[in-house]
């Protein structure tokens, strides 16, 4: 899309000079004047008062504060007159300045003119008053800094102002509220004021501010909680915005029809309206009527779908003037219509994500970009898109275009710079290996597209690619030895292809890419193809790479000890290949990992133990290698942000440690086909991953992760859904003891797999409070006791078993139990009875009871001897006490004394509580 604000050309004329003054490293100006002491001193004060991250003020030292890199003093005076302290807080390893309280000290820069603070982190840091003091001030921003509470009247102090900005944006949300701005009335020289995602709901002045601020040319309230009414908040805004030229109201609402104030902003050149509802066709028409001199409109998300797309372009006079037109996201009916090409002056055009159909048509020759993505267009695209010649984004993703796409096509687009084709078209690109396309592109995504003659020869072309995505595009063969000397591209996707070969042959240039694009995009998929041989050193050259995805090749050899070097690795795929060798220890020096998923190759020994100290760690996938050893007592207490732990068919020993039941976001929990022993901890009932909303996981775009887990009795392959996927997997170890019934509570577990391993005792009785299970097997165990009934209660069970185990009594009926009707699932019990088994459970008698009764029958004489042993022995007992007594005298008379004594004390007792 264009820049939205591009007609603000009063204030980027003014903001180009400060720029162009500091292009080399922000330093002062030209002067043989020392800055002054007090002054140099309020800056040495604010250094301290803040955390100075990646050191944004590491110049500031000596006694000259003029020569200070982001310190600019006049050059005749020496007064510091601008600082420039913009951070950046969005971009890792930027530099920006860090503090809860901004400190007084910059106050004592009285001739302070130009003062930017924004993208630091402020956070808790209330408005600051004494910036009220700085009368010179002619520019101030303190955008996207955390800035908080109310914004000060003091700043209607600063007579001088020209551009003030207090926005903020959807990821620095801060809490500057402005219960009284009539203080902005008071900055009579104001022409650019940003309040974006300030709270102005209380406001009830705004209109008369704004009547008063005449110089006013750019105003943004976008998401101020404005509700626009003309009869009350703005009713007399006509005047004042006669004088507007850019306008941005989005995010807020109109409580009625439009405001007829748009209709006197004669100067008005952009309007944003993004995120307003304009549902009625009337109120979306007639804007455009209102506003006939706008040469750019933004009216994304607006709810339009009650608007066919002909209806806005048919009077094209209200058009005439537009050069940007942004539709999108409107859920817009109806077919693109052919007139569009009478808008001579249309250089941006956004239709994209609406419910378009028909062909692509005509465009004017003065369109810089078009983006019709998420459409359903059809058919192919008109050679007519070729003579675009000022065309730099052309953008018919997702639609359902089909075709051949020639040479002819691009003919003259010698300005494009990006080109998507993506997903779900038929586009058969078609080109000679001879051809050189006119244009250098930055960026190409034809994910989807077929592309013939191999690998695109006219790619060697294109030296300045910061993102180039031929993914599924069924180019075989080997790379080409030409992109070896290709310029790095940040950004490489080539996977799901057929391509062959070493690696040896990617890009591997130099490239002068900015810094922050080149460090965010950092990224390297090259899985599903058939790549052989070692993985090469030369892939050791991209130390920031972030992402790096080799999986499902053929790939051979030992991890190289070279990737060390990729210190800032985020996300490592390398599964599904035939690897060999030990884990090396370097791995666990990854810092920022995210997954690491090295399943399927043929890793062997035991695991370095600094590799269980990942502490970012989401998703660990050791599985289906033959590696040993136990799983560390501690692992829970370093991993504690793990959503999936797999070690599935490996060698693993010992006991599974209760420290796994800390990771409170564990979804996938799959260590079977080892050699575990001991009980099953009773804490793993506590995993809130498991139970009720799951966690939605995105490593990125471009990035995927397939995860192979046993559900219903065979392997499947979860890729793009995995993540509404929770499961654990304890089966084929040698675990003991009793299922424990705190897991009956994790009611988000779709699998449950506790098959062939030596567990006893019954099914807990409520079982059925996991509703979402849809596979459980506690198969090939010593289960005994009843199926209790609670299992009816499973809905969304489909399959279940139970097989080989000692369970007993009738099998419950009734819901989704009357589905499964396999007996193999209940084999191997001897006294289940009941559908489906062909045993019937006769007169509705217990089986467990007539197993008993034959038990009894069969030990009858052992009973009977039993029996005359307990008599015989009561008999000698007695008898033989009685004649002692008859006897022994003294005995006789001791034994009568006690009983005596006894009923005495019994008979006090009585007698003392009545």
């Amino acid at each position: 899309m264009g820049n939205k604000w591009g007609l603000r050309l009063h204030f980027i004329f003014v903001t180009i000079f400060l720029v162009t003054a500091t292009n080399t490293g922000l330093s002062a100006r030209n002067t043989t004047v020392a800055c002054f002491e007090h002054e140099r001193l309020a800056l040495i004060k604010f250094k301290q008062s803040v955390t100075d991250r990646n050191g944004m003020l590491s110049s500031w030292v000596g006694n000259d504060c003029c020569r200070w890199k982001r310190v600019m003093c006049d050059g005749v005076t020496g007064n510091v007159d601008s600082l420039h302290l913009r951070g950046d807080f969005s971009v890792s390893f930027g530099e920006y300045l860090v503090s809860k309280a901004l400190g007084t000290s910059l106050r004592e820069l009285k001739h302070l003119k130009y003062m930017d603070l924004s993208g630091n982190v402020f956070y808790g840091s209330r408005f600051p008053k004494f910036i009220g003091s700085l009368k010179q001030l002619t520019y101030l921003n303190l955008s996207n800094a955390g800035f908080s509470g109310i914004i000060s009247h003091h700043i209607g102090n600063l007579s001088n102002l020209k551009t003030l900005d207090l926005s903020s944006d959807i990821y620095n949300v801060h809490d500057l509220i402005a219960h009284d701005v009539s203080s902005i009335s008071r900055l009579s020289s104001l022409e650019h004021l940003d309040l974006s995602y300030a709270n102005l709901s209380q406001t009830k002045i705004l209109d008369v501010v704004l009547y008063q601020t005449l110089s006013l040319k750019v105003l943004s309230l976008s998401r101020c909680g404005l509700v626009i009414d003309e009869r009350d908040l703005l009713r007399n805004l006509s005047t004042t915005l006669s004088n507007i030229e850019h306008l941005d109201l989005s995010w807020n609402y109109f409580t009625s029809q439009l405001p007829h104030f748009f209709q006197n902003m004669t100067s008005l050149q952009s309007l944003e309206l993004s995120f307003i509802p304009l549902s009625a066709t009337s109120n979306f028409v007639n804007l455009l009527n209102m506003i006939p001199s706008s040469l750019e409109l933004h009216l994304s998300y607006c709810n339009n779908q009650e608007t066919h797309l002909s209806h806005v372009f048919h009077n094209l006079t209200t058009l005439s003037n537009i050069q940007h037109l942004d539709l999108s996201s409107n859920n817009l009916p109806g077919s693109i219509p052919l007139s569009v090409r009478k808008l001579k002056s249309l250089q941006v055009l956004d239709l994209s994500s609406n419910k378009l159909t028909g062909h692509v048509p005509t465009f004017p020759q003065k369109l810089t970009e078009l983006h019709l993505s998420g459409n359903d267009l059809n058919g192919s695209i008109p050679v007519s898109i070729g003579q675009l010649s000022k065309l730099r984004s052309l953008d018919v993703s997702h639609n359902s275009l089909e075709g051949v796409v020639f040479e002819s096509h691009f003919a003259n687009l010698s300005m494009l710079k990006d080109l998507n084709a993506a997903f779900n078209n038929k586009l058969i690109i078609n080109v000679s290996h001879e051809w050189l396309p006119p244009f250098q592109l930055i960026q190409i995504d034809l994910t989807s597209c077929q592309i013939v003659n191999g690998f695109p020869q006219w790619l060697r072309s294109q030296r300045e690619l910061h993102r180039l995505i031929l993914y599924n595009t069924t180019i075989s063969g080997p790379l080409p030895t030409w992109l070896r000397k290709m310029p790095n591209i940040p950004f490489l996707d080539l996977s799901h292809n057929n391509i062959s070969g070493p690696l040896t042959n990617l890009p591997s240039g130099v490239t002068n890419i900015d810094d922050d694009w080149y460090f965010f995009n950092q990224r390297l998929f090259l899985q599903n193809n058939t790549f052989y041989e070692s993985i090469p050193w030369s892939l050791c050259k991209r130390t920031d790479l972030l992402y790096l995805d080799l999986s499902n090749n053929k790939l051979t050899g030992e991890i190289p000890k070279c990737f060390k070097n990729l210190h800032g690795l985020q996300f490592l795929r390398l599964n599904s290949n035939e690897l060999s060798g030990i884990l090396p220890s370097f791995i666990g020096n990854f810092s920022m990992l995210k997954l690491l998923n090295l399943n399927d190759n043929n890793f062997s020994g035991e695991p370095p133990e600094d590799i269980w100290r990942l502490s970012w760690l989401n998703v660990l996938d050791l599985g289906d290698n033959a590696l040993c050893g136990k799983i560390p007592k501690w692992i829970g207490e370093k991993m504690k942000g793990l959503w999936v732990f797999r070690l599935h068919n490996n060698n693993f020993t010992g006991e599974i440690p209760r420290s796994l039941c800390t990771n409170s976001e564990l979804q996938i929990l799959d260590v079977a086909h080892n050699n575990l022993r001991g009980a099953i901890p009773h804490c793993l009932g506590e995993l809130q991953g498991m139970v009720n909303d799951h966690y939605l996981v995105d490593f990125g775009e471009g990035t995927e992760e397939a995860l192979t887990q046993i559900v219903k009795g065979i392997a499947l392959e979860y890729t793009s859904n995995w993540y509404y996927f929770t499961n654990m997997d304890l089966s084929s170890n040698k675990l003991s003891g009793e299922i424990p019934v705190q897991l009956t509570a994790l009611s988000g577990l779709v699998g449950l797999n506790f098959s062939n391993n030596h567990l006893s005792g019954g099914i807990p009785d409520n079982i059925g409070n996991m509703t979402a299970l849809i596979s459980l097997d506690f198969s090939g165990n010593e289960l005994s006791g009843w199926i209790p009934p609670s299992i009816a209660a499973l809905t969304f069970l489909s399959h279940l078993n139970l097989s080989n185990n000692n369970l007993s009594g009738r099998i419950p009926t009734g819901n989704q139990l009357q589905t499964l009707i396999d007996p193999s699932i209940y084999g191997g019990n001897k006294y289940l009875c009941g559908d489906p088994l062909p045993n019937n459970c006769s007169n509705q008698q217990d089986p467990t009871a007539i197993a008993k009764k034959k038990y009894e029958t069969a030990n009858e004489p052992n009973m009977v001897w039993f029996y005359m042993d307990i008599t015989w022995g009561f008999a000698i007992g007695f008898w033989g006490v009685i004649i002692v007594l008859m006897l022994k005298k003294q005995w006789r008379r001791k034994l009568f004394v006690f009983a005596e004594e006894t009923m005495d004390k019994i008979h006090v007792a009585v007698k003392t509580r009545s």
